[in-house]
């Protein structure tokens, strides 16, 4: 695989314990991001370098813009709508049968608007997790349990949906059609050398990227699921990617301090990509 591109670190006084749940705003030329077990949602202007960061009260897996305006994330084992300046957070719903032992992970939108979002064990090692659909109510999309439900990407013209179990090591692929999904397949399965699938996202070609947990690097892989490219990076749990910026030629990276001793761990990085992404999909509820 080639090599990547340049690296550069964001500037700021604090570091995510597990951050996640990038989100690109290009209403408002905005990164946002959650520090998952740090209970934090963040926010960069890249035309200023200023990070602003909210407290959350439970932990929060996710954060992705609303139509209408505002922002809905997932917060405990809720979901909610948020707005800032002021900050206030509202309980839209709560995900079914979950327990103190549960968390929200990650998520997506479609281009309907309709939610997929992840529920996993704080343990990360029991398949208690689950893969979930919410279009104003929250039913379960797959019968298949999880054990660390990651990085939901949604194909740019709707047709699919790829999502991972990372404790597996496999990203599934799911037909998607009338909010409904189709039964999965494998659509890339990691060797032992490739880190963990996490966080994950498309550029404007067609190719996926996702975050490696473990292996220090993000990774472009081809429309058939081939590895093209590897992008190393200063931090060894790498957990979500996302393109960013006026023309989404530039891509945001988080990573985790959580359990490990080392300089970048928990930073946020930008990445020269050396492609474009595509525009987020925003929430409909």
């Amino acid at each position: 695989m080639a090599p990547g591109g340049s690296v550069g670190l964001i500037a700021r006084d604090r570091i995510d314990t597990l951050g996640e749940g990038l989100f690109w705003s290009a209403r408002e030329g905005m990164l946002y991001w959650t520090d998952i077990l740090g209970r934090r949602i963040n926010r960069l202007s890249p035309a200023t370098g200023q990070v602003e960061s909210w407290e959350t009260p439970d932990v929060v897996g996710w954060i992705i813009e609303r139509a209408e305006g505002g922002f809905l994330a997932g917060i405990g084992r809720s979901i909610a709508q948020v707005a800032f300046d002021p900050f206030t957070i509202d309980i839209l719903a709560q995900i079914p049968g979950q327990t103190e032992a549960t968390r929200v992970n990650d998520a997506a939108a479609d281009p309907q608007g309709r939610l997929w979002l992840g529920t996993m064990p704080f343990s990360c090692d029991v398949p208690t997790g689950a893969f979930w659909r919410f279009d104003g109510t929250v039913t379960r999309a797959d019968a298949a349990p999880y054990t660390i439900p990651n990085g939901p990407a949604i194909d740019p013209k709707g047709r699919f949906l790829l999502h991972t179990d990372s404790a597996m090591g496999v990203i599934f692929r799911y037909p998607l059609e009338d909010g409904v999904l189709g039964a999965r397949t494998p659509f890339v399965v990691f060797e032992d050398d490739w880190g963990s699938p996490d966080g994950m996202t498309f550029d404007a070609e067609g190719c996926l990227w996702v975050a490696c947990w473990g292996a220090s690097c993000v990774t472009r892989f081809s429309p058939e699921g081939v590895p093209l490219r590897r992008i190393a990076l200063p931090a060894s749990q790498i957990s979500n990617c996302v393109f960013g910026g006026a023309n989404l030629d530039r891509m945001y990276v988080t990573s985790a301090a959580n359990g490990v001793e080392e300089e970048h761990g928990g930073a946020l990085f930008e990445v020269d990509p050396g492609c474009r992404g595509v525009p987020a999909f925003l929430s409909g509820n």
